[in-house]
Protein backbone atom coordinates (compact mmCIF):
# COMPACT_ATOMS: atom_id res chain seq x y z
CA UNK A 1 0.00 0.00 0.00
CA UNK A 2 2.94 2.41 -0.36
CA UNK A 3 5.08 1.95 -3.46
CA UNK A 4 6.72 3.56 -6.76
CA UNK A 5 6.33 1.39 -9.53
CA UNK A 6 4.48 3.89 -11.71
CA UNK A 7 6.46 4.53 -14.34
CA UNK A 8 8.67 7.85 -14.94
CA UNK A 9 6.94 10.27 -12.59
CA UNK A 10 9.11 10.35 -9.40
CA UNK A 11 12.17 8.68 -7.74
CA UNK A 12 10.68 5.34 -8.47
CA UNK A 13 10.57 3.23 -11.32
CA UNK A 14 12.08 5.13 -14.26
CA UNK A 15 10.47 3.27 -17.23
CA UNK A 16 8.13 0.62 -17.17
CA UNK A 17 10.22 -2.32 -17.52
CA UNK A 18 12.00 -1.40 -13.93
CA UNK A 19 8.16 -0.97 -13.43
CA UNK A 20 7.49 -4.24 -13.85
CA UNK A 21 10.86 -5.72 -12.46
CA UNK A 22 9.95 -4.33 -9.39
CA UNK A 23 6.42 -5.70 -9.32
CA UNK A 24 8.16 -9.63 -10.44
CA UNK A 25 10.33 -9.52 -7.43
CA UNK A 26 7.46 -8.56 -5.22
CA UNK A 27 5.05 -11.50 -6.80
CA UNK A 28 8.14 -13.58 -5.62
CA UNK A 29 7.78 -12.93 -2.08
CA UNK A 30 4.21 -13.59 -2.54
CA UNK A 31 2.22 -10.10 -2.35
CA UNK A 32 -0.96 -10.28 -3.81
CA UNK A 33 -1.63 -6.64 -4.48
CA UNK A 34 -0.18 -3.72 -5.21
CA UNK A 35 -1.25 -0.06 -4.77
CA UNK A 36 1.51 2.72 -6.30
CA UNK A 37 2.06 5.89 -4.43
CA UNK A 38 4.14 8.32 -6.42
CA UNK A 39 5.59 11.31 -4.41
CA UNK A 40 2.98 14.31 -4.80
CA UNK A 41 5.68 17.12 -4.04
CA UNK A 42 5.40 21.27 -5.01
CA UNK A 43 9.21 21.46 -5.48
CA UNK A 44 9.65 17.75 -7.58
CA UNK A 45 6.83 15.76 -8.37
CA UNK A 46 3.47 18.12 -9.15
CA UNK A 47 1.91 15.08 -10.01
CA UNK A 48 -1.65 14.99 -10.63
CA UNK A 49 -4.64 12.21 -10.45
CA UNK A 50 -4.11 13.05 -14.28
CA UNK A 51 -0.47 12.15 -14.45
CA UNK A 52 -1.13 9.11 -11.70
CA UNK A 53 -3.79 7.74 -13.66
CA UNK A 54 -2.41 8.01 -17.16
CA UNK A 55 0.82 6.11 -16.10
CA UNK A 56 -1.02 3.60 -14.00
CA UNK A 57 -2.69 2.65 -17.66
CA UNK A 58 0.68 2.53 -19.11
CA UNK A 59 1.40 0.02 -16.30
CA UNK A 60 -1.27 -2.19 -16.71
CA UNK A 61 -1.14 -2.03 -20.74
CA UNK A 62 2.42 -3.44 -20.11
CA UNK A 63 1.05 -6.05 -16.98
CA UNK A 64 -1.64 -7.64 -19.89
CA UNK A 65 0.99 -7.72 -22.54
CA UNK A 66 3.08 -9.77 -20.38
CA UNK A 67 0.34 -11.77 -19.45
CA UNK A 68 1.64 -10.94 -15.35
CA UNK A 69 -2.12 -11.12 -13.51
CA UNK A 70 -1.71 -8.92 -10.45
CA UNK A 71 -4.26 -6.23 -9.48
CA UNK A 72 -2.42 -2.47 -9.46
CA UNK A 73 -3.80 0.57 -7.89
CA UNK A 74 -3.00 4.18 -7.13
CA UNK A 75 -2.93 6.58 -5.09
CA UNK A 76 -0.37 8.99 -3.76
CA UNK A 77 2.31 10.12 -1.07
CA UNK A 78 1.91 13.65 -0.46
CA UNK A 79 4.74 15.66 0.63
CA UNK A 80 3.11 17.51 3.52
CA UNK A 81 4.05 21.18 2.72
CA UNK A 82 1.91 24.13 1.38
CA UNK A 83 0.95 22.60 -1.70
CA UNK A 84 -0.98 19.69 0.02
CA UNK A 85 -2.79 21.67 2.26
CA UNK A 86 -3.91 23.44 -1.20
CA UNK A 87 -5.16 20.40 -2.54
CA UNK A 88 -7.22 19.58 0.83
CA UNK A 89 -8.75 22.78 0.80
CA UNK A 90 -10.22 22.28 -2.65
CA UNK A 91 -10.74 18.48 -2.23
CA UNK A 92 -8.40 17.53 -4.61
CA UNK A 93 -6.74 14.54 -3.35
CA UNK A 94 -6.51 11.02 -4.67
CA UNK A 95 -7.25 8.28 -1.71
CA UNK A 96 -6.16 4.65 -1.84
CA UNK A 97 -9.27 2.27 -1.26
CA UNK A 98 -12.28 4.20 -0.39
CA UNK A 99 -10.84 7.03 2.02
CA UNK A 100 -7.18 6.17 2.85
CA UNK A 101 -5.00 9.14 2.41
CA UNK A 102 -0.75 8.81 2.87
CA UNK A 103 1.15 11.70 4.00
CA UNK A 104 4.70 12.14 4.72
CA UNK A 105 6.56 14.55 6.69
CA UNK A 106 9.96 16.26 5.92
CA UNK A 107 13.11 14.11 7.39
CA UNK A 108 14.57 17.30 8.60
CA UNK A 109 11.80 19.32 10.63
CA UNK A 110 8.08 18.96 10.64
CA UNK A 111 5.55 21.34 9.00
CA UNK A 112 4.79 24.05 11.55
CA UNK A 113 0.80 23.09 11.83
CA UNK A 114 -0.41 20.11 11.15
CA UNK A 115 -3.20 18.78 13.57
CA UNK A 116 -5.86 20.85 11.86
CA UNK A 117 -5.10 19.65 8.39
CA UNK A 118 -5.42 16.10 9.93
CA UNK A 119 -8.90 17.15 11.40
CA UNK A 120 -9.99 18.98 7.77
CA UNK A 121 -9.02 15.35 6.39
CA UNK A 122 -10.99 13.61 8.70
CA UNK A 123 -13.83 16.04 8.12
CA UNK A 124 -14.20 15.52 4.86
CA UNK A 125 -14.29 11.57 5.77
CA UNK A 126 -10.42 10.59 4.69
CA UNK A 127 -8.89 8.53 6.71
CA UNK A 128 -5.27 10.29 7.26
CA UNK A 129 -2.27 7.88 7.64
CA UNK A 130 1.69 9.02 8.06
CA UNK A 131 4.09 7.17 6.20
CA UNK A 132 7.24 5.88 7.85
CA UNK A 133 7.35 7.58 11.45
CA UNK A 134 10.39 5.84 12.25
CA UNK A 135 12.30 7.92 9.85
CA UNK A 136 11.96 11.47 11.31
CA UNK A 137 14.53 11.80 14.19
CA UNK A 138 12.79 14.75 15.49
CA UNK A 139 9.16 13.04 17.09
CA UNK A 140 8.88 11.17 20.18
CA UNK A 141 7.14 8.20 20.52
CA UNK A 142 4.57 10.11 22.92
CA UNK A 143 4.11 12.69 19.94
CA UNK A 144 2.92 9.28 18.01
CA UNK A 145 0.64 8.38 20.34
CA UNK A 146 -1.03 11.81 20.64
CA UNK A 147 -1.15 11.82 16.56
CA UNK A 148 -3.04 8.26 16.72
CA UNK A 149 -5.11 9.99 19.40
CA UNK A 150 -6.21 12.51 17.13
CA UNK A 151 -7.08 10.12 14.32
CA UNK A 152 -4.01 9.57 12.38
CA UNK A 153 -2.88 6.00 11.51
CA UNK A 154 1.17 5.01 11.12
CA UNK A 155 2.34 2.84 8.37
CA UNK A 156 5.59 1.22 8.97
CA UNK A 157 8.60 1.16 6.40
CA UNK A 158 9.12 -2.96 7.05
CA UNK A 159 12.77 -2.61 5.57
CA UNK A 160 13.10 -0.02 8.64
CA UNK A 161 13.71 -3.43 11.10
CA UNK A 162 16.51 -4.33 9.01
CA UNK A 163 18.57 -1.43 10.56
CA UNK A 164 18.15 -0.75 6.54
CA UNK A 165 18.04 3.54 7.62
CA UNK A 166 20.02 2.87 10.22
CA UNK A 167 20.31 1.63 13.70
CA UNK A 168 18.33 4.69 15.24
CA UNK A 169 15.25 4.26 13.08
CA UNK A 170 15.17 0.68 13.36
CA UNK A 171 14.98 1.32 17.39
CA UNK A 172 12.56 3.66 16.24
CA UNK A 173 11.04 0.71 14.30
CA UNK A 174 10.75 -1.65 16.84
CA UNK A 175 9.28 0.61 19.62
CA UNK A 176 6.27 1.71 17.33
CA UNK A 177 5.84 -2.20 17.25
CA UNK A 178 6.09 -2.43 21.05
CA UNK A 179 3.87 -0.25 22.06
CA UNK A 180 1.01 -1.48 19.14
CA UNK A 181 1.50 2.15 17.18
CA UNK A 182 1.30 0.39 13.74
CA UNK A 183 -1.51 0.53 11.33
CA UNK A 184 -0.16 -0.65 8.64
CA UNK A 185 3.33 -1.73 6.91
CA UNK A 186 4.75 -1.58 3.42
CA UNK A 187 7.60 -1.58 0.99
CA UNK A 188 8.20 2.04 0.47
CA UNK A 189 9.37 0.47 -2.76
CA UNK A 190 11.99 2.65 -5.20
CA UNK A 191 13.87 0.38 -6.67
CA UNK A 192 15.46 -3.39 -6.84
CA UNK A 193 17.23 -2.87 -3.59
CA UNK A 194 14.25 -1.62 -1.77
CA UNK A 195 12.21 -5.15 -2.91
CA UNK A 196 15.30 -7.69 -1.96
CA UNK A 197 15.24 -5.62 1.64
CA UNK A 198 11.50 -6.19 1.65
CA UNK A 199 12.39 -9.77 1.14
CA UNK A 200 14.39 -10.09 3.44
CA UNK A 201 12.36 -8.12 6.43
CA UNK A 202 9.40 -10.61 5.83
CA UNK A 203 11.16 -12.86 8.08
CA UNK A 204 12.16 -10.91 10.65
CA UNK A 205 10.81 -11.18 14.16
CA UNK A 206 9.09 -8.03 14.94
CA UNK A 207 7.58 -8.28 11.40
CA UNK A 208 6.19 -11.89 12.44
CA UNK A 209 5.17 -10.08 15.61
CA UNK A 210 3.04 -7.48 13.35
CA UNK A 211 1.47 -10.18 11.52
CA UNK A 212 0.50 -12.51 14.11
CA UNK A 213 -0.70 -9.84 16.07
CA UNK A 214 -3.59 -9.13 14.13
CA UNK A 215 -3.98 -5.62 14.30
CA UNK A 216 -3.17 -4.37 10.80
CA UNK A 217 -5.08 -2.93 8.34
CA UNK A 218 -3.54 -3.72 5.30
CA UNK A 219 -6.19 -6.39 4.13
CA UNK A 220 -8.64 -3.46 4.61
CA UNK A 221 -7.19 -2.31 1.08
CA UNK A 222 -7.67 -5.93 -0.55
Amino acid sequence: MHSHVLPGIDDGAQNVQESIELIKTMMSAGIKKIIATPHVMNDYYRNTPETIKNALKVLKDELAVQQIDIPVEASAEYFFDEFFVELVDKNELLPMGKNYILFEFSFVSPPPVFIPTIIKLKGLGYQPILAHPERYPYYTLDQYKNLRQWGCMLQLNTISLTGYYGKETKVCAEELVDNHLVDFISSDMHATRHAEAFIRALDMPYVQKLLADGYLNNRALL
